[in-house]
Protein backbone atom coordinates (compact mmCIF):
# COMPACT_ATOMS: atom_id res chain seq x y z
CA UNK A 1 0.00 0.00 0.00
CA UNK A 2 3.03 2.30 0.35
CA UNK A 3 3.90 4.84 -2.33
CA UNK A 4 7.71 4.88 -2.41
CA UNK A 5 7.88 7.79 -4.87
CA UNK A 6 6.78 10.29 -2.21
CA UNK A 7 9.52 12.56 -0.87
CA UNK A 8 9.49 12.00 2.87
CA UNK A 9 10.97 14.08 5.71
CA UNK A 10 14.11 12.83 7.46
CA UNK A 11 13.13 11.28 10.77
CA UNK A 12 15.29 11.28 13.91
CA UNK A 13 12.85 9.97 16.57
CA UNK A 14 10.07 7.36 16.56
CA UNK A 15 6.95 7.02 18.73
CA UNK A 16 4.90 3.82 18.83
CA UNK A 17 1.28 3.33 19.82
CA UNK A 18 0.70 -0.04 21.50
CA UNK A 19 -2.79 -1.60 21.22
CA UNK A 20 -3.46 -3.03 17.77
CA UNK A 21 -0.06 -1.77 16.57
CA UNK A 22 2.58 -3.56 18.66
CA UNK A 23 0.27 -5.88 20.60
CA UNK A 24 -2.70 -7.85 19.27
CA UNK A 25 -5.03 -6.64 22.02
CA UNK A 26 -7.82 -4.97 20.05
CA UNK A 27 -9.47 -8.38 19.53
CA UNK A 28 -9.98 -8.66 23.31
CA UNK A 29 -11.89 -5.37 23.46
CA UNK A 30 -14.05 -6.48 20.52
CA UNK A 31 -14.75 -9.88 22.08
CA UNK A 32 -15.80 -8.43 25.45
CA UNK A 33 -17.87 -5.60 23.95
CA UNK A 34 -19.75 -8.05 21.72
CA UNK A 35 -20.62 -10.13 24.80
CA UNK A 36 -21.89 -7.10 26.72
CA UNK A 37 -24.03 -5.87 23.81
CA UNK A 38 -25.50 -9.33 23.23
CA UNK A 39 -27.34 -8.94 26.57
CA UNK A 40 -29.20 -6.00 25.00
CA UNK A 41 -29.79 -7.84 21.71
CA UNK A 42 -27.43 -5.46 19.93
CA UNK A 43 -24.33 -6.02 17.81
CA UNK A 44 -20.93 -4.35 17.85
CA UNK A 45 -19.79 -3.10 14.44
CA UNK A 46 -16.58 -1.75 13.02
CA UNK A 47 -17.81 1.81 12.47
CA UNK A 48 -18.29 2.08 16.25
CA UNK A 49 -14.97 0.36 16.98
CA UNK A 50 -13.22 2.87 14.70
CA UNK A 51 -14.57 5.73 16.83
CA UNK A 52 -13.46 4.13 20.11
CA UNK A 53 -9.96 2.95 19.14
CA UNK A 54 -7.10 4.88 20.71
CA UNK A 55 -9.29 6.92 23.07
CA UNK A 56 -8.91 7.05 26.85
CA UNK A 57 -11.06 4.36 28.46
CA UNK A 58 -13.77 6.62 29.91
CA UNK A 59 -14.09 8.59 26.65
CA UNK A 60 -14.40 5.38 24.63
CA UNK A 61 -16.93 4.03 27.14
CA UNK A 62 -19.15 7.11 26.74
CA UNK A 63 -19.07 6.70 22.96
CA UNK A 64 -19.94 3.01 23.38
CA UNK A 65 -23.02 3.39 25.60
CA UNK A 66 -24.34 6.44 23.73
CA UNK A 67 -23.87 5.16 20.18
CA UNK A 68 -25.40 1.76 21.00
CA UNK A 69 -28.36 3.34 22.79
CA UNK A 70 -27.83 1.46 26.06
CA UNK A 71 -26.87 4.49 28.20
CA UNK A 72 -30.20 4.34 30.07
CA UNK A 73 -29.48 0.75 31.10
CA UNK A 74 -25.68 0.84 31.52
CA UNK A 75 -23.58 3.87 32.42
CA UNK A 76 -20.13 4.40 30.93
CA UNK A 77 -18.63 3.81 34.38
CA UNK A 78 -20.54 0.55 34.95
CA UNK A 79 -19.61 -0.62 31.45
CA UNK A 80 -15.92 -0.13 32.31
CA UNK A 81 -16.25 -2.09 35.57
CA UNK A 82 -17.93 -4.98 33.76
CA UNK A 83 -15.45 -4.90 30.87
CA UNK A 84 -12.49 -4.72 33.24
CA UNK A 85 -13.28 -7.99 35.00
CA UNK A 86 -13.50 -9.76 31.64
CA UNK A 87 -10.30 -8.23 30.23
CA UNK A 88 -8.12 -9.02 33.26
CA UNK A 89 -7.78 -12.67 32.25
CA UNK A 90 -7.26 -11.94 28.54
CA UNK A 91 -4.55 -9.24 28.59
CA UNK A 92 -1.69 -11.43 29.89
CA UNK A 93 -2.08 -13.64 26.78
CA UNK A 94 -1.34 -10.72 24.39
CA UNK A 95 0.76 -11.59 21.35
CA UNK A 96 3.06 -9.26 19.40
CA UNK A 97 1.87 -8.03 16.02
CA UNK A 98 3.88 -9.14 12.95
CA UNK A 99 7.06 -7.12 12.46
CA UNK A 100 6.88 -5.36 15.85
CA UNK A 101 9.82 -7.09 17.52
CA UNK A 102 12.08 -6.82 14.44
CA UNK A 103 11.42 -3.08 13.99
CA UNK A 104 11.85 -2.13 17.66
CA UNK A 105 15.04 -4.16 18.02
CA UNK A 106 16.44 -2.73 14.78
CA UNK A 107 15.82 0.91 15.68
CA UNK A 108 17.19 0.41 19.18
CA UNK A 109 20.32 -1.35 17.87
CA UNK A 110 20.92 1.53 15.43
CA UNK A 111 20.63 4.15 18.18
CA UNK A 112 17.34 5.66 16.98
CA UNK A 113 15.49 7.08 20.02
CA UNK A 114 12.15 5.29 20.36
CA UNK A 115 9.31 5.53 22.87
CA UNK A 116 5.78 4.35 23.54
CA UNK A 117 2.71 6.61 23.76
CA UNK A 118 -0.46 4.73 24.62
CA UNK A 119 -3.94 5.45 25.95
CA UNK A 120 -3.63 2.36 28.17
CA UNK A 121 -3.43 2.95 31.92
CA UNK A 122 -0.56 1.49 33.94
CA UNK A 123 -2.45 -1.52 35.30
CA UNK A 124 -3.47 -2.56 31.77
CA UNK A 125 -0.02 -1.84 30.35
CA UNK A 126 1.58 -4.16 32.90
CA UNK A 127 -0.88 -6.97 32.14
CA UNK A 128 -0.57 -6.61 28.36
CA UNK A 129 3.25 -6.52 28.32
CA UNK A 130 3.77 -9.33 30.86
CA UNK A 131 5.23 -11.71 28.27
CA UNK A 132 7.17 -9.02 26.37
CA UNK A 133 9.02 -7.12 29.10
CA UNK A 134 12.45 -7.30 27.44
CA UNK A 135 11.17 -5.72 24.23
CA UNK A 136 9.40 -2.84 25.98
CA UNK A 137 12.54 -2.14 28.04
CA UNK A 138 14.15 -0.97 24.79
CA UNK A 139 11.92 2.12 24.80
CA UNK A 140 13.65 5.33 25.90
CA UNK A 141 10.48 6.18 27.84
CA UNK A 142 6.81 5.24 28.05
CA UNK A 143 3.86 7.66 28.29
CA UNK A 144 0.61 6.09 29.51
CA UNK A 145 -2.99 7.24 29.37
CA UNK A 146 -3.10 8.00 33.11
CA UNK A 147 0.05 10.16 32.97
CA UNK A 148 -0.65 13.55 34.65
CA UNK A 149 0.62 15.39 31.55
CA UNK A 150 -1.98 13.69 29.35
CA UNK A 151 -5.00 15.87 30.10
CA UNK A 152 -6.98 14.74 27.04
CA UNK A 153 -6.93 11.42 25.21
CA UNK A 154 -6.43 10.93 21.47
CA UNK A 155 -7.32 12.59 19.06
CA UNK A 156 -5.95 15.41 21.25
CA UNK A 157 -2.15 15.59 20.82
CA UNK A 158 -1.31 15.48 24.56
CA UNK A 159 0.22 12.00 24.73
CA UNK A 160 2.49 12.59 21.71
CA UNK A 161 3.58 16.06 22.84
CA UNK A 162 4.44 14.62 26.29
CA UNK A 163 6.43 11.87 24.55
CA UNK A 164 8.35 14.44 22.43
CA UNK A 165 9.28 16.42 25.56
CA UNK A 166 10.81 13.40 27.31
CA UNK A 167 13.35 12.39 24.71
CA UNK A 168 16.92 13.37 25.56
CA UNK A 169 17.32 17.00 24.46
CA UNK A 170 13.53 17.34 24.22
CA UNK A 171 11.18 18.66 23.19
CA UNK A 172 12.07 17.24 19.79
CA UNK A 173 10.94 19.06 16.64
CA UNK A 174 7.61 17.43 15.71
CA UNK A 175 8.53 17.39 12.01
CA UNK A 176 11.39 14.98 12.79
CA UNK A 177 9.19 12.51 14.66
CA UNK A 178 7.48 9.52 13.06
CA UNK A 179 4.47 8.03 14.85
CA UNK A 180 3.20 4.50 14.22
CA UNK A 181 -0.55 4.11 14.77
CA UNK A 182 -3.37 1.74 13.89
CA UNK A 183 -6.36 3.82 15.02
CA UNK A 184 -7.99 6.86 13.39
CA UNK A 185 -8.04 8.77 16.71
CA UNK A 186 -4.32 8.07 17.15
CA UNK A 187 -3.44 9.13 13.61
CA UNK A 188 -5.34 12.40 14.14
CA UNK A 189 -3.57 12.92 17.48
CA UNK A 190 -0.17 12.56 15.78
CA UNK A 191 -1.16 15.04 13.08
CA UNK A 192 -2.54 17.43 15.71
CA UNK A 193 0.91 17.26 17.31
CA UNK A 194 2.49 18.23 13.97
CA UNK A 195 4.12 14.83 13.51
CA UNK A 196 4.38 12.37 10.62
CA UNK A 197 2.28 9.23 10.89
CA UNK A 198 2.49 5.73 9.45
CA UNK A 199 -0.82 3.94 9.84
CA UNK A 200 -1.04 0.14 10.09
CA UNK A 201 -4.82 -0.29 10.24
CA UNK A 202 -6.85 -3.41 10.79
CA UNK A 203 -8.02 -4.54 7.32
CA UNK A 204 -11.64 -4.26 8.52
CA UNK A 205 -11.27 -0.52 9.14
CA UNK A 206 -12.99 1.51 6.44
CA UNK A 207 -10.37 2.91 4.05
CA UNK A 208 -11.86 6.41 4.38
CA UNK A 209 -9.89 6.62 7.65
CA UNK A 210 -6.57 6.19 5.82
CA UNK A 211 -6.43 9.69 4.31
CA UNK A 212 -4.99 11.33 7.45
CA UNK A 213 -1.82 9.19 7.33
CA UNK A 214 1.43 9.98 5.49
CA UNK A 215 1.84 6.29 4.73
CA UNK A 216 -0.46 3.29 5.11
CA UNK A 217 0.96 -0.23 5.49
CA UNK A 218 -0.73 -3.60 5.88
CA UNK A 219 1.89 -4.71 8.45
CA UNK A 220 4.90 -3.36 10.36
CA UNK A 221 6.85 -6.00 8.42
CA UNK A 222 6.34 -3.86 5.30
CA UNK A 223 7.99 -0.75 6.75
CA UNK A 224 11.13 0.43 4.93
CA UNK A 225 13.15 2.59 7.37
CA UNK A 226 15.40 4.09 4.70
CA UNK A 227 12.38 5.79 3.04
CA UNK A 228 12.27 8.02 6.11
CA UNK A 229 16.03 8.56 6.47
CA UNK A 230 16.30 5.88 9.15
CA UNK A 231 18.97 3.12 9.08
CA UNK A 232 18.09 0.31 6.70
CA UNK A 233 17.53 -3.27 7.84
CA UNK A 234 20.75 -5.30 7.58
CA UNK A 235 19.14 -7.93 5.37
CA UNK A 236 17.16 -5.49 3.24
Amino acid sequence: MADVSVKRPLITHVIFDMDGLLLDTEKFYTQVQELILARFNKTFDWSLKAKMMGMKAIEAARVFVEETGISDSLSAEDFLVERESMLQSLFPTSDLMPGASRLIQHLHAKGVPICLATGSHRRHFELKTQRHGELFKLMHHIVLGDDPEVKKGKPAPDVFLAAARRFEGGPIDSKKILVFEDAPAGAHAAKNAGMNVVMVPDPRLDSSHHAIADQVLSSLSDFNPSEWGLPAFENA
